[in-house]
């Protein structure tokens, strides 16, 4: 393992974590919820439901026969009213399920299984029958991330716990009070992995988290599972940078973490599993962050399918005049344009108020190469920037554009302001469509 705990590039915004002393609270139950059939990396789901179904809370009413793909459940109890297309809050159009509150909130949950005396088999159906997911964003179906292609040796797994993102203390809150939950989920990854090698990395910023979660590790009696305090540094959180901290092991460029060995899941992921495994229950709510400008700034326990609105709304309302609501943190967020569902990939909701979201002038690069010192892959993000802008992307990928993990670093430290995660994103996608056409 490195004897170091940071890594080069990266930057130092403002934490603004105002919400991490603040203990999770249980959201209102909503008087009626979107389910979109789409939260997840890989194949949508076809609805299992009709207008006029009378549903339960855990009942699953989407799935797809597709192996890269994850069913979705209803967080309510109630009556489906309509299914539509809907704006997803990453920025799609994809298919909803609009259920209205009976105000029961009966459930309908799964036997409770023993991990340890379950098959490998066993549990990777149950996680995909849960409907589990990466919930620290990416939303990669985690009973596919669990099953690496064949002659892929994995040795050792990372739980994410760095929560670099300025503003998102969810994570956060849930290794402070719930920590247990959190290792048995991780042991059974291991278990599933067959590994004998775990580590939970979690930057230096959360003291707190770091002595609750190794208490838990202790009272397991585990010693193949070890904390890592981590260097506070943004994006440390990143997959590769997080591999590369921890074990000073490098992805190659175009590959993926199980090539070395190695897989990388977030603490609510591994929350999640140990709610199937040991609770029967599916993903139907998560922790929420919403921060920023609003009244009461809180951690909530929301149900899939709850509007922004109503988590604002929750919060006390905006504080000061209303600028932009924000899907995720400052650095990498998606600003919305219109209400949406939460989904499973949501993490944060962070309120903007009118000066905050303005957005500064563009101007000529100076050709600084602060960017590039601030980039933590190694990439220069000015030359990508301007041939993304000219539409030459075949020299794109030659600059290894693919290999970007959109951080915003590079837009963060730009003097000139040039949106250079924005060309850099757009440049990515069009080669990828170009790949699919």
């Amino acid at each position: 393992m490195s004897k170091f705990n940071s890594f080069h590039g990266g930057i130092h915004p403002p934490d603004s974590k105002i919400t991490a002393s603040k203990a999770i609270e249980k959201a209102k139950l909503p008087a009626g919820v979107i389910i979109l059939l789409q939260q997840h990396v890989g194949a949508p789901c076809k609805p299992l439901v009709k207008e006029g179904d009378e549903v339960k809370a855990g009942q699953k009413i989407g799935d797809s026969d597709s192996f890269v793909s994850a069913p979705v459940h209803s967080s309510i109890s109630g009556v489906v009213k309509e299914i539509s297309t809907q704006q997803s809050p990453i920025g799609s159009e994809v298919q909803g399920i609009i259920i209205e509150s009976d105000g029961r909130d009966e459930s309908a949950k799964m036997e409770a299984i023993d991990p340890a005396t379950a098959s490998k088999r066993e549990i990777l159906a149950r996680i995909r029958e849960a409907g589990i997911v990466g919930l620290g964003g990416e939303a990669f179906p985690t009973h596919v991330k669990l099953s690496p292609p064949e002659g892929k040796e994995i040795d050792t797994v990372i739980l994410n716990g760095s929560e670099c993102e300025p503003c998102m203390t969810s994570d956060h809150r849930l290794m402070l009070e719930q920590p247990d939950k959190v290792v048995k989920g991780l042991k059974v990854i291991m278990k599933v992995l067959e590994v004998d090698r775990g580590f939970i990395g979690i930057e230096d910023n959360k003291a707190d988290a770091i002595e609750r979660m190794r208490a838990a590790v202790e009272k397991e009696g585990d010693g193949k599972i070890k904390v890592v305090p981590l260097k506070t540094k943004y994006p440390q959180g990143e997959e590769r940078i997080l591999i590369k901290t921890i074990l000073n092991r490098e992805i190659p460029s175009g590959g993926y973490s199980h090539d070395i060995g190695v897989i990388v899941q977030n603490v609510s992921t591994a929350k999640a599993i140990y709610d199937a495994i040991y609770d029967g229950i599916p993903l139907i709510e998560r922790v929420v962050t919403v921060t920023g400008d609003v009244m009461d700034p809180k951690n909530l326990l929301v149900r899939i399918g709850t509007s922004f609105h109503e988590l604002i709304e929750e919060c006390g309302g905006f504080r000061g005049e209303k600028g932009k609501i924000v899907n995720g943190g400052p650095m990498r967020g998606i600003a919305q344009y219109k209400d949406v569902p939460v989904i499973k990939s949501i993490r944060c909701v962070l309120v903007l108020d009118i000066e905050k979201a303005r957005i500064s002038e563009e101007r000529e690069c100076t050709n600084c190469g602060t960017c590039v010192e601030a980039c933590p892959i190694g990439l220069m993000p000015t030359v990508l920037g301007k041939l993304a802008r000219k539409k030459r992307f075949e020299d794109c990928r030659d600059y290894h554009i693919l290999d970007c993990v959109e951080c915003g670093s590079c837009t963060y430290v730009c003097p000139s302001k040039i949106p250079l995660i924005q060309l850099i994103t757009y440049g990515k996608e069009e080669i990828k469509r170009s790949e699919n056409a």
